[in-house]
């Protein structure tokens, strides 16, 4: 009687575990939760095609913007636990939007089959060219001078540039308007055209921009200075003391998802983000490739979330800004 309950606990199991070897039998859909044009969008593109030729499926792209991340993160976490679904989450979706939104349809501890980390990227403080600030302190004195007037986008509600911005008020003592776009590029193309002031945008979305000369750069939100702008000074530099924001985006499956495919695609992202050409190509437009373990990029997930809520609610922060 027990070995025939184990040979049908065996033949239960045998369709997962071939599911799992026959991975992947069809084309992956990676699924953004911002526009087209931002650092999320360009690093899933550059890898798409790296990834297709070591997995031998194609990689689809589709980009799903809106309230801020969480119409892309149910869409995945509501997906079948196949391995051909995957969410491109970055820290602000998957470690703000837990705090700053006081129902969720998805969880991010439960939703979810981390996979790995894919790369960490830059915020930088701009604002066009037209106006007239050129450092952090002619930028908080104008808004000190203007409470709630002058508008800072970033790219979507809940996002870490959004984040960015209400740490930069907190700190500094200042009011702006909260302008929210679908990603990164919206907000540099709103930017350009000088519809909104300044805002907090990743390295890639607005470096081209800062050498034309279109866009002027204030200083970069993360600890450190960047290799692309050396010159620029970080935040806390010029003068607002505590003050460090960084970004990352991760890849996850659907929670459910065979755990020897969540492992081979995260070998398949360590192969390429470990390649010396895709590591140049991103350090070129301000990323640093980051592969991680599933477990790795659990435990961060984790560990940003305790970090974020405490400042997300001493912030006052809400979804409408």
């Amino acid at each position: 009687m027990i070995r025939r309950r184990t040979a049908l606990l065996a033949s239960l199991a045998l369709p997962a575990v071939a599911r799992a070897q026959d991975w992947p039998a069809r084309p992956i859909r990676v699924v953004l939760p911002f526009a087209a044009g931002g650092s999320s969008d360009v690093a899933a593109r550059m890898l798409g095609p790296r990834l297709a030729a070591v997995l031998g499926q194609q990689i689809v792209i589709e980009n799903r913007g809106g309230a801020g991340g969480n119409i892309a993160a149910e869409t995945v976490a509501r997906s079948a636990p196949d391995g051909y679904t995957i969410f491109q989450g970055n820290v602000g979706v998957m470690t703000v939007n837990p705090t700053l939104f006081r129902s969720l349809s998805w969880d991010p501890a439960r939703s979810f089959a981390p996979i790995s980390h894919v790369m960490t990227v830059a915020n930088i403080l701009v604002c066009p060219a037209a106006r007239p600030w050129r450092s952090v302190s002619d930028l908080r004195a104008a808004l000190l001078a203007e409470p709630d007037t002058l508008r800072a986008g970033n790219s979507g509600t809940g996002s870490i540039g959004h984040l960015a911005t209400v740490l930069f008020d907190h700190l500094a003592g200042t009011k702006s308007v909260h302008v929210p776009y679908r990603g990164g590029g919206p907000l540099a193309t709103d930017l350009l055209a000088g519809h909104i002031d300044y805002g907090f945008a990743t390295t890639p979305t607005v470096h081209s921009a800062i050498e034309a000369g279109q866009l002027r750069a204030l200083a970069i939100g993360t600890a450190t200075r960047s290799p692309l702008l050396p010159n620029l000074p970080t935040v806390e530099e010029a003068g607002l003391a505590h003050y460090s924001v960084s970004n990352w985006d991760s890849w996850l499956f659907p929670a459910g998802t065979p755990e020897p495919v969540v492992q081979r695609m995260a070998a398949a992202l360590r192969q390429v983000l470990s390649e010396p050409e895709l590591r140049a190509e991103f350090a070129r437009r301000g990323m640093e490739a980051h592969p991680t373990s599933p477990a790795e990029l659990t435990a961060s997930i984790q560990a940003e979330t305790l970090r974020w809520a405490p400042m997300v609610r001493a912030s006052g922060a809400t979804p409408e800004g």
